[in-house]
């Protein structure tokens, strides 16, 4: 009988268990374009959406079938291909973000009879199956990180034969959307994927332990954005890890831990797990500072290089995710949720459990947060990470003829470069404020707003 595998986050042929939980007779391979969930992305995530399914239709238009794309509401788009291919069953990569559960019993409940089979997850440890010893999620990730590994995860799945069903109506991938100029996005598919980790893993992995938080080096493995849509399986990356990649894995191991919290408590994607700081005094994040972060227009280096590479990259260095995310929040004072919600909107490997609690983790209202008065200084961390500034001067073209660490403070040169902005808060001020309200949090009731100070004002 005929099954329909309908693909979401595991955009590949290889690898793939609910792929090959579907063979023993034809195959449709459908995606549905749901507009739940390209409303809030960005063009540049959008694009590289499209750009992936094209290469999965490529790819399977070389075995004498074709990627069937359906718009709308997947409760009815998946149910009405059912009725059409008189399907016995569907097949899916099981999805444990909020709405992609919920979603999933919507379509459940739609199908009747129709078996929905949910086999594999796009997680090496599906989120859920690893508890403590009093049976509860983990919260901080190191006891986490021991139970993953000792818990294990199988080897990459065998591919299975598989007898694709004949021609099935639907519509052409869409355009790409206008991107901004200079937009550089990486290659697109499961070919890309996998020649990237085959890259990173010759020439990268090595040495990555010493070189992961240096974002002038750009040495990291630029994985996130295939694992973000399944192009690769993380299964398919630890097997190839020895015992010395054990820094790669931990890192792996975090995207895992943050789908694992977001999964126990579905309500931290917008909520606060330390809810105390809630009280927290903010800025008002339509102000003209949040417009400078934003911008990349904020007068420190380091944080402006970040944000300008978000926007011509749809990506951004780890480190410096960590650094933007501080200065938003304990520099300019403006709460997490409007930054994450700003990186969702522009990151191409925007995961909604990796960045809200990445996000909640720098501003110290998350599980394992860090410590409130971990206040991220930005020349310091450009001085540490990025000491010649050449990843500053990659990305702020004002600065480029400022040579070496000098970049990092270009305040300090006899004539500063004329078109590159002031700062526009005073660090070390803002830093004391900062750590006066962490303390302050829990005992005031209600959060107020107010104007970002400048500089000696």
């Amino acid at each position: 009988m005929t099954s329909v595998l309908w693909l979401r986050r595991d955009l590949r042929l290889r690898d793939h268990p609910a792929l090959n939980a579907a063979a023993g007779g034809p195959v449709v391979a459908l995606f549905v374009l749901d507009p739940a969930l390209l409303g809030p992305a960005g063009p540049a995530r959008i694009a590289f959406l499209y750009r992936t399914l094209r290469a999965l239709d490529t790819e399977l238009r070389g075995q004498g079938a074709r990627l069937v794309i359906r718009r709308g509401d997947p409760v009815t788009a998946v149910a009405r291909v059912v009725r059409e291919v008189g399907a016995g069953s569907v097949h899916v990569s099981a999805d444990f973000n909020p709405y992609g559960a919920r979603r999933d019993a919507a379509v459940e409940a739609a199908l009747g009879d129709v078996a929905f089979v949910r086999t594999g997850s796009p997680y090496a440890v599906s989120p859920g199956r690893i508890r403590n010893a009093d049976g509860q999620p983990y919260r901080v990730y190191t006891p986490f990180y021991r139970a993953w590994t000792s818990h294990g995860w199988p080897p990459p799945a065998s591919g299975a034969r598989i007898v694709w069903h004949g021609e099935v109506e639907g519509v052409d991938v869409p355009d790409d959307p206008r991107l901004p100029a200079g937009v550089d996005l990486p290659e697109a598919g499961e070919d890309a994927a996998l020649r990237a980790w085959r890259a990173f893993r010759g020439q990268g992995l090595a040495s990555y332990a010493d070189d992961r938080n240096r974002p002038d080096l750009d040495r990291t493995s630029r994985m996130s954005v295939y694992l973000k849509w399944g192009c690769v399986h993380p299964r398919t990356l630890l097997a190839d890890l020895g015992a010395g990649d054990e820094r790669y894995r931990k890192e792996l191991a975090w995207r895992e831990f943050y789908a694992h919290v977001l999964h126990a408590w579905p309500r931290s994607a917008r909520e606060y797990v330390q809810p105390k700081l809630a009280a927290s005094t903010y800025a008002d994040p339509t102000s003209a500072a949040f417009a400078a972060w934003c911008a990349g227009r904020t007068g420190f280096p380091m944080v402006d290089a970040g944000m300008r590479q978000l926007l011509g990259q749809g990506w951004m260095h780890n480190r410096v995710r960590m650094l933007v995310a501080s200065f938003l929040v304990k520099d300019l004072h403006i709460e997490w949720r409007h930054g994450a919600r700003y990186f969702m909107r522009h990151l191409v490997d925007g995961d909604l459990a990796s960045n809200q609690h990445g996000w909640q983790w720098t501003a110290g209202t998350g599980t394992d947060a860090a410590p409130f008065y971990r206040v991220f200084n930005p020349v310091t961390q450009g001085l540490k990470f990025d000491p010649d500034g050449d990843y500053v001067r990659r990305w702020v073209p004002e600065l480029r003829g400022v040579p070496g660490p000098a970049v990092h403070q270009p305040w300090n040169l006899a004539q500063p470069p004329p078109d590159y902005p002031d700062r526009i808060v005073d660090h070390a001020e803002e830093r004391r404020v900062a750590l006066e309200r962490y303390q302050r949090a829990g005992t005031d009731p209600v959060s107020r707003t107010e104007p970002v100070r400048r500089p000696g004002t």
